[in-house]
Protein backbone atom coordinates (compact mmCIF):
# COMPACT_ATOMS: atom_id res chain seq x y z
CA UNK A 1 0.00 0.00 0.00
CA UNK A 2 1.53 3.29 -1.41
CA UNK A 3 -1.07 5.72 0.46
CA UNK A 4 0.46 8.78 2.14
CA UNK A 5 3.90 7.59 0.35
CA UNK A 6 5.81 10.08 -2.16
CA UNK A 7 7.66 8.72 -4.83
CA UNK A 8 11.32 10.10 -5.45
CA UNK A 9 12.73 8.73 -9.11
CA UNK A 10 16.44 9.62 -9.81
CA UNK A 11 15.51 7.67 -12.78
CA UNK A 12 17.16 9.82 -16.12
CA UNK A 13 15.05 9.98 -18.75
CA UNK A 14 11.46 9.01 -17.45
CA UNK A 15 8.82 11.63 -16.72
CA UNK A 16 6.67 12.00 -14.23
CA UNK A 17 3.72 11.08 -16.53
CA UNK A 18 5.85 7.45 -17.08
CA UNK A 19 6.30 7.43 -13.33
CA UNK A 20 2.53 7.65 -13.15
CA UNK A 21 1.76 5.29 -15.50
CA UNK A 22 4.10 2.59 -13.86
CA UNK A 23 2.63 3.33 -10.56
CA UNK A 24 -1.12 2.95 -11.91
CA UNK A 25 -2.12 5.35 -8.86
CA UNK A 26 -2.31 8.96 -8.26
CA UNK A 27 0.80 9.64 -5.97
CA UNK A 28 2.73 12.26 -5.68
CA UNK A 29 5.89 12.06 -7.74
CA UNK A 30 9.28 13.77 -7.53
CA UNK A 31 12.10 13.25 -10.70
CA UNK A 32 15.36 14.53 -9.09
CA UNK A 33 19.17 14.01 -10.55
CA UNK A 34 21.84 13.90 -8.56
CA UNK A 35 25.04 14.53 -9.39
CA UNK A 36 28.65 12.80 -7.51
CA UNK A 37 29.59 15.27 -5.76
CA UNK A 38 26.93 14.82 -3.57
CA UNK A 39 29.22 12.07 -2.31
CA UNK A 40 31.23 15.04 -0.62
CA UNK A 41 28.55 17.39 0.53
CA UNK A 42 29.03 19.49 -2.66
CA UNK A 43 26.82 17.89 -5.66
CA UNK A 44 23.63 19.51 -7.55
CA UNK A 45 20.34 18.38 -8.16
CA UNK A 46 17.63 19.06 -10.61
CA UNK A 47 14.36 18.60 -9.26
CA UNK A 48 10.79 19.03 -10.21
CA UNK A 49 7.52 18.02 -8.53
CA UNK A 50 4.19 16.40 -9.68
CA UNK A 51 1.54 18.44 -8.87
CA UNK A 52 0.28 16.64 -5.88
CA UNK A 53 3.87 17.28 -4.16
CA UNK A 54 2.09 19.67 -1.27
CA UNK A 55 4.78 22.13 -0.34
CA UNK A 56 5.57 20.66 2.69
CA UNK A 57 6.76 17.66 0.54
CA UNK A 58 9.04 19.70 -0.95
CA UNK A 59 10.17 21.93 1.99
CA UNK A 60 11.18 18.29 3.72
CA UNK A 61 12.84 17.02 0.28
CA UNK A 62 14.72 20.39 0.07
CA UNK A 63 15.82 19.77 3.99
CA UNK A 64 16.86 16.49 2.52
CA UNK A 65 18.94 17.03 -0.10
CA UNK A 66 20.54 20.36 1.56
CA UNK A 67 22.99 17.78 3.37
CA UNK A 68 24.54 16.80 -0.12
CA UNK A 69 23.37 19.02 -2.42
CA UNK A 70 22.22 22.52 -3.84
CA UNK A 71 18.98 22.15 -5.31
CA UNK A 72 17.66 23.36 -8.67
CA UNK A 73 13.89 23.41 -8.99
CA UNK A 74 12.82 23.35 -12.04
CA UNK A 75 9.23 22.59 -14.19
CA UNK A 76 9.81 19.91 -15.93
CA UNK A 77 8.92 20.70 -20.02
CA UNK A 78 10.60 23.10 -21.37
CA UNK A 79 7.38 24.60 -23.53
CA UNK A 80 7.69 27.39 -25.80
CA UNK A 81 10.91 26.88 -27.38
CA UNK A 82 12.13 24.37 -30.60
CA UNK A 83 12.52 21.84 -28.62
CA UNK A 84 9.37 21.72 -26.50
CA UNK A 85 8.61 18.27 -25.96
CA UNK A 86 11.70 17.89 -24.48
CA UNK A 87 12.05 17.84 -20.62
CA UNK A 88 14.14 20.48 -18.69
CA UNK A 89 15.48 17.70 -16.36
CA UNK A 90 17.19 16.06 -19.53
CA UNK A 91 18.92 18.86 -19.71
CA UNK A 92 20.09 19.46 -16.23
CA UNK A 93 21.24 15.37 -16.71
CA UNK A 94 23.42 16.57 -19.74
CA UNK A 95 25.22 19.98 -17.85
CA UNK A 96 25.19 18.65 -14.28
CA UNK A 97 24.49 14.87 -14.06
CA UNK A 98 27.19 13.80 -16.19
CA UNK A 99 29.68 17.09 -16.17
CA UNK A 100 31.78 15.56 -12.95
CA UNK A 101 32.98 13.23 -15.28
CA UNK A 102 34.02 15.52 -17.97
CA UNK A 103 35.92 17.80 -14.87
CA UNK A 104 38.04 14.79 -13.58
CA UNK A 105 38.75 14.29 -17.51
CA UNK A 106 40.08 18.21 -17.31
CA UNK A 107 41.36 17.70 -13.84
CA UNK A 108 43.45 14.50 -15.64
CA UNK A 109 44.92 16.59 -18.96
CA UNK A 110 45.63 19.57 -16.94
CA UNK A 111 47.62 17.06 -14.48
CA UNK A 112 49.35 15.14 -17.66
CA UNK A 113 50.70 18.31 -18.98
CA UNK A 114 52.06 19.61 -15.44
CA UNK A 115 53.38 15.69 -15.43
CA UNK A 116 55.19 16.05 -19.01
CA UNK A 117 56.75 19.73 -17.37
CA UNK A 118 58.72 17.60 -14.53
CA UNK A 119 55.53 18.09 -11.67
CA UNK A 120 55.37 14.80 -9.67
CA UNK A 121 51.57 13.32 -10.73
CA UNK A 122 50.18 13.86 -6.67
CA UNK A 123 51.07 17.35 -6.53
CA UNK A 124 49.19 18.39 -10.39
CA UNK A 125 46.56 16.22 -9.62
CA UNK A 126 46.19 18.40 -5.84
CA UNK A 127 46.66 21.82 -8.01
CA UNK A 128 44.58 21.07 -11.13
CA UNK A 129 41.64 20.06 -8.36
CA UNK A 130 42.19 22.81 -6.37
CA UNK A 131 42.11 24.95 -9.61
CA UNK A 132 38.83 23.79 -10.55
CA UNK A 133 37.24 24.13 -7.02
CA UNK A 134 38.42 27.93 -6.22
CA UNK A 135 37.13 29.07 -10.04
CA UNK A 136 34.39 26.97 -9.19
CA UNK A 137 33.98 29.05 -6.03
CA UNK A 138 34.93 32.04 -7.24
CA UNK A 139 32.23 32.36 -9.91
CA UNK A 140 29.40 31.38 -7.75
CA UNK A 141 30.44 34.02 -4.70
CA UNK A 142 30.83 36.59 -6.82
CA UNK A 143 28.44 35.93 -9.54
CA UNK A 144 30.45 37.43 -11.78
CA UNK A 145 30.16 35.91 -15.78
CA UNK A 146 32.75 33.39 -16.63
CA UNK A 147 33.87 35.61 -19.58
CA UNK A 148 34.39 38.02 -17.48
CA UNK A 149 37.13 36.24 -14.46
CA UNK A 150 38.43 34.55 -17.91
CA UNK A 151 39.41 37.69 -18.71
CA UNK A 152 40.71 38.67 -15.31
CA UNK A 153 43.25 36.08 -15.87
CA UNK A 154 44.43 37.01 -19.23
CA UNK A 155 47.62 39.27 -19.06
CA UNK A 156 48.15 41.11 -21.86
CA UNK A 157 50.42 38.84 -24.17
CA UNK A 158 50.43 36.59 -20.89
CA UNK A 159 50.74 32.59 -20.64
CA UNK A 160 46.81 32.46 -19.95
CA UNK A 161 46.09 34.45 -23.06
CA UNK A 162 48.28 32.17 -24.97
CA UNK A 163 47.02 28.23 -23.69
CA UNK A 164 42.93 30.05 -24.39
CA UNK A 165 44.19 30.61 -27.82
CA UNK A 166 45.39 26.96 -28.46
CA UNK A 167 41.98 25.87 -26.41
CA UNK A 168 39.95 28.05 -28.73
CA UNK A 169 41.76 26.40 -31.76
CA UNK A 170 41.63 23.13 -30.85
CA UNK A 171 37.64 23.77 -30.49
CA UNK A 172 37.43 23.49 -26.57
CA UNK A 173 33.92 25.48 -26.40
CA UNK A 174 32.60 23.46 -29.15
CA UNK A 175 33.76 20.22 -27.68
CA UNK A 176 32.27 20.67 -24.65
CA UNK A 177 29.05 21.92 -25.90
CA UNK A 178 28.49 18.98 -28.27
CA UNK A 179 29.27 16.92 -24.87
CA UNK A 180 26.12 18.07 -23.31
CA UNK A 181 24.06 18.45 -26.31
CA UNK A 182 24.59 14.67 -26.64
CA UNK A 183 24.42 13.78 -23.06
CA UNK A 184 21.17 15.55 -22.97
CA UNK A 185 19.42 14.00 -26.22
CA UNK A 186 20.82 10.51 -24.94
CA UNK A 187 19.16 11.31 -21.65
CA UNK A 188 15.67 12.32 -24.02
CA UNK A 189 15.90 8.87 -25.76
CA UNK A 190 15.96 6.39 -22.56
Amino acid sequence: DLTGKTILSIAAGKSLAWLEEQFCAPLPFVRAMPNTPALVGEGCTGVCYGSRVTPEMKEKLSDFEGGYSTEEETKETIGGTYKSTGYVMDVLTGVSGCAPAWIFMLIEAMADGAVAEGMPRSQAYECAAQAVLGSAKLMLETGKHPGELKDMVCSPAGSTIQAVRVLEEKGFRGVVTDAVITAVEKSRSL
